[in-house]
């Protein structure tokens, strides 16, 4: 059995969707259920050829973070792209849990339209999930909610794995005698780049280390790797060790195009340029900005705050940054 999901967010790390998501994957890890989750943001370009993606799955969860008003438009790009491009036979044996989470008003409006939605492509949606959170922490340290939504998450899996037949509803007949979906006649070579090369996950990911290695090749043909160097140095002489604290850092360096990885194992520590598929906090960050937290100007969470570092993935380690990485203020 796979699970597809389709996360419409911004990444943002106190995003309280990204700890459903979370635990919603642990459960269907345990009952060996094999997750793919796709981040809507972070290939804006492929969002339409994502529904390629649908043919081999046998359920999906679209996820939703109402900030101000609705879904959002990655999410609603998604469903468009669903509607042009998607296989309707396929998605009619798709079924779909909704997993909407808001910090203002409108989960309920936002988890209607998705399984409106899904319903006018055809798919047969499952009960949802939405909530609204006025604090991230707290909804994340509940343990009801938590039990909650591992029921959910179970209760899913049983309507996937004993194929449940959902009621006849209207939609489908407003489909049969109004709506039309267009039938786009590609040529030959738009065919091949959209289903066989664009969302191919394994050739854009061997582009994209194509491009971070020879990247690399050029800034130390230029001289450029002794400030990598720098960097590691600067992290690893400031190092306090935090008892317990197993973590990997990610930090994309925007304007150097490649990434810091740093690795932490309670007292050791690893740091060096390239890549890693499972990071617990993933940031994005220019050098400058960068310079001022290894010079103790800022503080790693002070940049996050003000919006000059973005960042993903566990909030709480994040914090921990400041506290294992101590630089003098000058």
């Amino acid at each position: 059995m796979k699970v597809n999901i389709y996360y419409g967010g911004r990444g943002l790390i106190d995003d309280p969707t990204l700890y459903v998501l979370e635990k919603i994957t642990k459960v269907l890890d345990e009952l060996r259920v094999t997750v793919e989750r796709y981040n809507l943001y972070e290939d804006k370009r492929a969002i339409t050829v994502l529904p390629k993606t649908l043919k081999d799955a046998d359920g999906i969860i679209l996820a939703a973070s109402v900030e101000w008003f609705g879904i959002g438009g990655f999410l609603q790009q998604f469903l468009d792209a669903c509607w042009l491009y998607g296989d309707k036979d396929k998605i009619a044996r798709t079924y779909m849990l909704p997993v909407v989470m808001a910090t203002t008003y409108g989960e309920r409006e936002a988890e209607y339209s998705l399984i409106r939605a899904w319903e006018m492509l055809g798919g047969v949606p499952g009960e949802g999930l939405c909530a609204y959170v006025d604090n991230h922490v707290e909804f994340e340290t509940n343990a009801q909610f938590s039990l909650m939504i591992e029921k959910k998450a179970e209760n899913f899996y049983r309507m996937i794995s004993k194929k449940a037949v959902a009621f006849p509803n209207s939609s489908m007949e407003v489909k049969k005698t109004v709506l039309r979906s267009s039938n786009l006649s590609l040529t030959p070579q738009e065919s091949e780049q959209l289903s066989e090369y664009v969302s191919n996950d394994n050739y854009v990911k061997k582009q994209k280390e194509d491009i971070e290695e020879l990247a690399s090749l050029f800034k130390g043909m230029l001289g450029e790797g002794d400030e990598a160097d720098d960097y590691i140095t600067r992290l690893q002489e400031h190092f306090f060790p935090m008892d317990g604290l197993k973590a990997v850092f990610r930090l994309d360096l925007i304007d150097e195009n490649s990434s810091l990885v740093i690795e932490i194992n309670e007292d050791q520590l690893n740091c060096y340029r390239g890549t890693v598929e499972q990071a617990d906090v993933t940031a994005k960050v220019k050098t400058s900005v960068f310079e001022e937290v290894l010079n103790g100007t800022k503080s790693f969470q002070s940049a996050f705050m003000s919006g000059d570092l973005s960042a993903q993935g566990n909030f709480k380690i994040l914090r921990n940054f400041d506290t294992i990485f101590r630089f003098q203020n000058k």
